[in-house]
C-alpha cells in the first residue's frame, strides 16, 4: 500500500520542476478525469516546466492538451483510440519532445527514470546514477 505524503489539494498551487504521472489502470483514468490534475498540468506547461508520463498516463497529458504537435509514446493502445491527429505517435521506449517526456510501460521504466535525471540535471548525472546499476549494453540473451 502506498501512503501519500500529502494531498493534491494541499499542493495544487505549488510549483514543481517536473510532474510525473504514473501509469497503470484505472489510476491513469482517474488522473485523466480529475479537473484539478488537468488544470495543474496546463499551468505547469504554461510556466515552461517539464511534464512526464509513462504507460497509460500519456492519455492524461493528451486530455490536458500537452501532446498537441508533439511526438509521444505510451503503452500500446493507450493513445490510438483518441485519434490525436496532431500527435506523432512513436513506438520508442522513451520520447523527449521539448519538455514533454513519455514512456511505454513497465519494461521502459528504468530508461524513463534515467531520462528524467538527464533532463532535469545533466547527462553526467545520468551516467553517474546509471553506472552502478550494471545495465547491459549488449543483448541480454546470447545464442550458444
Amino acid at each position: 500500500m502506498l501512503i501519500p505524503d500529502t494531498t493534491i489539494d494541499a499542493v495544487i498551487n505549488d510549483d514543481f520542476d517536473l510532474i510525473v504521472l504514473p501509469g497503470g489502470l484505472p489510476g491513469a483514468d482517474h488522473l485523466r478525469d480529475d479537473p484539478r490534475i488537468i488544470e495543474l498540468l496546463r499551468r505547469h506547461r504554461e510556466q515552461g516546466r517539464y511534464t512526464a508520463a509513462i504507460c497509460a498516463a500519456p492519455k492524461v497529458l493528451a486530455r490536458a492538451g500537452l501532446l498537441e504537435k508533439h511526438k509521444a509514446t505510451a503503452y500500446p493502445g493507450a493513445l490510438e483510440p483518441l485519434k490525436l491527429d496532431s500527435v506523432e505517435l512513436s513506438a520508442d521506449p522513451v520520447v523527449v519532445d521539448d519538455k514533454v517526456i513519455t514512456s511505454r510501460g513497465p519494461g521502459t521504466a528504468m530508461d524513463f527514470a534515467l531520462t528524467l535525471i538527464e533532463q532535469l540535471v545533466s547527462r553526467q548525472k545520468r551516467e553517474e546514477v546509471e553506472k552502478p546499476l550494471c545495465r547491459p549494453d549488449a543483448p541480454l540473451v546470447s545464442d550458444a
